[in-house]
């Protein structure tokens, strides 16, 4: 199958959050407040998909009621914080939804997502991501991670099935 039938015959998209959703750097106030930065396009993608009827899940090892509250914002149902195992929540996604894991895009950039990455039909990352990732990925994007990365694989995915048209 080639890379343009991949992205066509996605459903649901899981994405991690720091490397992925933001950048690599954590900003640490004075009182130890950990704030993060996160693409407004990469959000208007992610709310693009989900009123054109795809999943969108997020799975992270950090613990931000931040990020909740900007996903949930976004329309965002799907979300595990303080995922320390992310095939846990995984599997709990795709239960829940009886969704067909070569249909499901991935985008992840270090090692806590490779067990997840191996599971999906069309494992994806950042191009700042970790090279055992690059490895693995079917799609590496030409954005950072925080850069919209995550705007340019929901683009591609939404193109191609005729949902991003200009209003």
């Amino acid at each position: 199958m080639n890379q343009l039938e991949q992205f066509r015959d996605i459903r649901a998209f899981i994405f991690d959050v720091d490397g992925v959703l933001t950048n690599n750097q954590v900003l640490v106030t004075e009182n130890g407040q950990l704030l993060r930065q996160m693409n407004i396009r990469d959000g208007y993608a992610i709310k693009r998909a989900i009123d054109a009827g795809y999943r969108v899940c997020v799975i992270t090892g950090g613990r931000s009621e931040g990020i909740r509250r900007r996903l949930e914002g976004l329309g965002v149902r799907d979300i595990y914080l303080g995922a320390q195992d992310k095939l846990e929540p995984y599997e709990e996604f795709i239960s829940a939804y009886k969704l067909d894991e070569g249909h499901i895009l991935y985008m992840g950039d270090d090692l806590p997502d490779y067990p997840v990455m191996r599971r999906v039909g069309f494992p994806v990352c950042p191009r700042d991501a970790a090279p055992e990732i690059f490895d693995l990925a079917h799609y590496i994007s030409p954005m950072n991670g925080g850069d919209g990365c995550v705007r340019d694989v929901i683009e591609k995915v939404l193109r191609l099935n005729g949902r991003w048209q200009a209003e």
